[in-house]
């Protein structure tokens, strides 16, 4: 059973950076399609950016520029380096990844912005 790992997340004050990380925890092929999408409190769960196998990339208009997704193939890993942090950044983020038949998704990492 293939499981999604995120890391990175915590607390950061408005402006600062973190950077998230979502590997999986066995052996799969590589991912077609990784992405990063996230749910504050009472909203629902939006996408915030995405890669494909091609690292064609995609953003939420309120991330552009702040927000850059990347992958490592070799080792099926996904990283989301948020700079300029605000407020509204807080949410939970999750990992998804997907290959051809399946859909994974991680468990979720808290991202937390004080102003």
């Amino acid at each position: 059973q293939v499981q999604l790992v995120e890391s990175g997340g915590g607390l950061v004050q408005a402006g600062g950076s973190l950077r998230l990380s979502c590997t999986p925890s066995g052996t799969v092929w590589r991912f077609n399609y990784m992405g990063w999408h996230r749910q504050a409190p009472g909203k629902q769960r939006e996408l915030v950016a995405d890669i494909t196998n091609g690292e064609k990339t995609n953003y939420v208009d309120s991330v552009k520029g702040r927000f850059t997704i990347s992958r490592d193939n070799a080792k099926n890993t996904v990283y989301l380096q948020m700079n300029s942090l605000k407020p509204e950044d807080t949410a939970v983020y999750y990992c998804n990844a997907r290959k051809i038949g399946a859909d994974y998704w991680g468990q979720g990492t808290q991202v937390t912005v004080s102003s």
